[in-house]
């Protein structure tokens, strides 16, 4: 078993900046592709973006490409994921996933976090 909790979410204007963390424990980290989704109120959960286990990959959802940045800290077993610019159709309760070995861009994680609330007001 993984365990995954994220931290971070919270309210910010339009244009602002977030940083999401997602600390994981219970399995070696580097097992691991990591990921970041989200979901809005009323829709499918969607693809944010996702690191290879190494990180030397990455991978974004065309609506978050040049903002969202995502990175890993194999040594604090932690994932990131850097929000700028935010816009308000990017607010929605954002998940952290882990994924055995291979990164992935649809919701096929074996691990989910709790997920934080981020909201983009205008």
């Amino acid at each position: 078993q993984v365990q995954l909790v994220e931290s971070g979410g919270g309210l910010v204007q339009v244009g602002g900046s977030l940083r999401l963390s997602c600390a994981t424990s219970g399995r070696p980290f580097t097992n691991y592709a990591m990921g970041w989704f989200r979901q809005a109120p009323g829709k499918e959960r969607e693809f944010v973006a996702a690191v290879s286990r190494l990180g030397g990959s990455s991978r974004y959802a065309d609506s978050v490409k040049g903002r969202f940045t995502i990175s890993r800290d194999n040594a604090e077993s932690t994932v990131y994921l850097q929000m700028n610019s935010l816009k308000p159709e990017d607010t929605a309760v954002y998940y952290c996933a882990a994924k055995t070995l291979i990164l992935a861009v649809t919701t096929d994680y074996d691990y989910w976090g709790q997920g934080t609330q981020v909201t983009v007001s205008s």
